[in-house]
């Protein structure tokens, strides 16, 4: 049974009355052939229209459902997107698109990157579902990086792990607890997906999605061991087992891949962590 039936049904009534709106795209869970929808999963779509404001900032939300909380965020391809979640936990995600942004966005390939896993068109006037057969690539690709950006992320991550141990010391907690599991986490995110990609060829998604399903066994174990309480010992430890499983990741991503291994920017941080906690591991 679709949760989001009566939604949509509303939304192409409102559509079929209003000369403004161009297109709705649904994307997402809604329309991929694996990793389907399920009970907890939200509905995604792409609306072109004459008057974004509407939608942005008007009442149309009201017309489709019992709005409990809203909120408008920058999205992708210069656009906005008003997130709601109606009655019921409904949770409805309207990336809001002029018709120019629309097509822009199809024909630079941002549209195809979160169109590439499914798509459906509800509603069309202006020929955008021929627009999106002839630009969206349906085959899932993961694009990597080249050397010089693979060592000026790790030289990255090492800076800052002497910078999160910095903090440590000095007592400020707050921002150590921030750069060990949000700033240093984003990077240990892509050397997973980078050697997930190369050593396993197995497809890794986007921000951290599904990876217990695409990441191995032995990282998973790692990472239970990565993320800190506000505890000025826990974040030793883990910042420690944050490095330790980004430095085994980026190694072998580095013989994979021929690049060069930073090794004297990785030693000097590593012999900094150890000088400043040694006696505290």
């Amino acid at each position: 049974m679709d949760r989001y039936a009566t939604i949509k049904s509303k939304i192409l009534d409102i559509a079929n009355a209003d000369k403004s709106i161009r297109a709705v795209i649904a994307i997402g869970s809604s329309t991929r052939s694996e990793l389907k929808a399920d009970e907890y999963s939200d509905l995604d779509l792409i609306i072109a229209t004459d008057d974004t404001e509407k939608w942005l900032y008007g009442t149309i939300p009201k017309q489709i459902g019992n709005v409990k909380i809203s909120f408008v965020e920058p999205t992708l391809g210069g656009g906005k997107e008003r997130r709601i979640l109606y009655e019921n936990a409904l949770d409805v995600d309207m990336i809001i698109f002029t018709p120019e942004q629309f097509e822009t966005a199809i024909k630079k390939g941002i549209a195809s990157w979160v169109c590439n896993r499914g798509y459906s068109v509800l509603y069309d006037t202006d020929g955008y579902e021929n627009l999106l057969a002839e630009y969206v690539n349906n085959k899932i690709a993961y694009n990597g990086m080249t050397e010089a950006e693979y060592i000026n992320m790790v030289n990255d991550f090492c800076f800052h792990v002497v910078w999160a141990s910095k903090k440590i010391l000095r007592g400020e907690l707050w921002s150590a607890k921030m750069c060990l599991d949000a700033y240093l986490k984003n990077y240990l995110l892509k050397m997973i997906e980078m050697h997930s990609a190369c050593k396993r060829n197995v497809d890794v998604w986007h921000d951290g999605r599904f990876l217990d399903s695409w990441t191995d066994d032995k990282i998973k174990e790692a990472l239970t061991k990565c993320f800190a309480h506000y505890d000025r010992k826990d974040m030793i430890l883990a910042l420690f087992e944050t490095d330790k499983l980004f430095g085994q990741l980026s190694k072998e991503v580095a013989e994979i891949k021929g690049f060069n291994y930073p090794k004297n920017a990785v030693e000097y941080s590593k012999n900094l962590f150890m000088e400043y906690f040694r006696n505290e591991l």
